[in-house]
């Protein structure tokens, strides 16, 4: 009897410890197949949030230029209009063939090597965390290389839009369009990758988290060598060297494309996450609207101090300059930093604008002041205002943090601008030489819209 007993509870035992041993094997399993799908639906999420991102960033390209031809003479508008699609298509191809590669693609502290025509394996960790490409610059996130590429596009695109405005009303068509390919395919990406492509300025501690230099102040410098290139509008200027006034035809047009822009910052700025984390798009998403609402507020008593009315148009580039100033800051700021610097943005506009008409630089709608002047004072603000409560480990000089930060700052900001408006300046030269850059006289006189394409923005 006690051997029958002990017969069973040892294979009792026996069936228990098989079944123990092959539910584990199946609970293991189901645990690896359990993190496998977390971690697709962490890449999907992750994934349509960046495109989202980068449709609202795209659309900001209405917005410059409803704001560029509304801040223009109604004569010049088909122009500047057709500008502002023409760049998108260009920037796109330059982007892709040769672009992307300089700026992401691994290489040396100077320039990418690899890559070009998005040819090459990623760096995803999504793939692998051990998986080499060639891409290892943007190996951090683990969205699609596609992904990847057109969020970086768009941004791309719009450096290149920011010169659309600078150089209006009397540039070739043609002459734009080629400089705009140069700027994306070379002058945007070298840049862009000692910064965020694993270079030199990004090894030495320089930040720049949504692209004040790396977008608005290279498309600035950029801008500005054209203006210099091109020289002023016919009659912007008196023969005493006074300025005579050419204010836009429809400031309808330029309050819209203000609040489009305003609106595809939210993809401009969160989207630089280029990850679903909620806490950090949330955070970035109100640092960067409370800087745009400061620099409106600050503008509109600006104007009316400076010029003695509140100046509707001046207070829409109030608002960009505290979107401008704001984006590279803003994941590594307070809120009330973010209005601080906005405010400061807003007032700086309104010192800029007159500043650059004053001795004689020709910028129609105020570019250079938003995206040159503000972007510079964004990126050192972040040198400034960068709070240790965000938990980045970079502190500004406000926060205890020294003037570490705040040098390297500058040696970006003065390396980028250096070599953007350095090659810019060549490169419009070459252009003018080849081509030629300005339209005729009598064509300028008479609009360029006619001369230039044929049609009239207003038939009637």
């Amino acid at each position: 009897m006690d051997r029958r007993i002990r017969f069973f509870v040892f294979t009792l035992c026996f069936l228990v410890f098989g079944i123990f041993c092959f539910s584990n094997s199946v609970w293991a399993e189901d645990l690896k197949s359990l993190a496998k799908t977390v971690a697709g639906l962490k890449v999907a999420a992750d994934t349509v949030w960046v495109m989202i991102a980068g449709f609202l960033v795209f659309f900001m390209h209405a917005g410059f230029a409803m704001l560029e031809s509304g801040l223009c003479r109604a004569k010049n508008a088909v122009a500047i209009l057709y500008k502002n699609l023409g760049v998108v298509a260009v920037s796109s191809i330059a982007f892709w063939v040769i672009g992307f590669a300089f700026m992401f693609g691994d290489g040396n502290s100077v320039m990418g090597t690899n890559g070009f025509f998005l040819s090459g394996p990623d760096n995803s960790p999504s793939l692998d965390p051990n998986y080499k490409g060639v891409f290892s610059s943007l190996g951090w996130t683990g969205v699609p290389l596609y992904a990847k590429f057109f969020f970086q596009l768009v941004f791309a695109a719009t450096a290149a839009t920011i010169v659309s405005g600078c150089v209006a009303e009397r540039i070739k068509f043609s002459s734009f369009m080629i400089f705009s390919f140069l700027l994306v395919a070379i002058v945007y990406p070298i840049q862009g990758h000692w910064i965020w492509g694993g270079g030199w300025l990004s090894g030495m501690g320089f930040l720049d988290f949504a692209g004040s230099t790396v977008v608005h102040s290279v498309g600035g410098w950029a801008g500005l060598a054209g203006i210099i290139v091109l020289g002023p509008r016919i009659g912007k200027y008196t023969s005493e060297g006074k300025l005579s006034p050419m204010p836009g035809h429809n400031l309808p047009l330029v309050t819209l494309g203000g609040f489009i822009l305003w609106l595809g910052w939210f993809g401009f700025n969160p989207g630089s996450t280029m990850a679903a984390d909620a806490d950090a798009i949330s955070r970035i998403a109100v640092t960067t609207n409370l800087a745009a609402a400061a620099g409106v507020i600050t503008s509109s008593i600006a104007s009316r101090t400076m010029f003695g009315k509140a100046d509707l148009s001046m207070s829409v580039n109030g608002a960009l300059a505290g979107l401008v100033a704001i984006t590279a800051p803003c994941a590594n700021v307070t809120p009330m930093g973010a209005v601080i610097i906005g405010a400061i943005a807003g007032v700086v506009v309104c010192i800029a604008v007159p500043f650059f008409d004053k001795i004689k630089i020709d910028d129609p709608v105020g570019a250079v002041s938003v995206h040159l002047v503000c972007g510079i004072f964004g990126t050192l603000a972040l040198g400034l205002f960068a709070a240790p409560s965000i938990d980045s480990g970079v502190v500004g000089l406000f926060y205890g943090g020294g003037t570490s930060l705040l040098f390297k700052q500058f040696i970006g900001v003065l390396a980028v601008g250096l070599f953007t408006f350095i090659l810019s300046l060549v490169l419009w030269n070459i252009v003018k030489a080849m081509l030629g850059v300005r339209v005729s006289e009598e064509d300028e006189v008479a609009g360029i819209d006619i001369s230039e394409h044929g049609m009239s923005a207003y038939t009637d």
